[in-house]
């Protein structure tokens, strides 16, 4: 278990590493992700060697959004206060992210060509 979280942890440093070194306009563990999942489709014994970790992980994922949690309930004054805008905030954001995932969807879809298929049309 030891070595597998060594292995992914030393994917992350050398995305974090090869991120700053070449200014990649990525953050570094999105690049140490990427060179893994790379690897392990290359060599998938890489895969078959992290999978007890990496579901293990996985199985626990509530556990990262404690600190998340301890925070909010330190701040609940601040919350209290400005509650309404963030709700504001976080709603409109949301309509508005969702509107250009949308609208990007459309553009890309005309630029392309792209229809769906005749009997998977909607009834209009």
């Amino acid at each position: 278990m030891i070595g597998a979280l060594a292995i992914i942890l030393g994917y992350q440093l050398v995305g974090e590493v090869s991120s700053r070194a070449l200014n990649l306009p990525l953050p570094g563990p999105v690049v140490g992700l990427c060179l893994l999942v790379a690897c392990c489709l290359a060599r998938p014994a890489l895969a078959d060697r992290l999978r007890p970790v990496t579901q293990g992980l996985l199985a626990h994922l509530s556990l990262f959004f404690v600190p998340a949690g301890v925070g909010i309930v330190a701040h609940m004054d601040l919350l209290r206060e400005e509650g309404l805008g963030l709700v504001v905030a976080i709603a409109g954001s949301t309509v508005l992210a969702i509107g250009a995932g949308a609208l990007a969807f459309t553009a890309v879809a005309r630029l392309t060509g792209s229809t769906a298929p005749e009997d998977e049309k909607p009834d209009v």
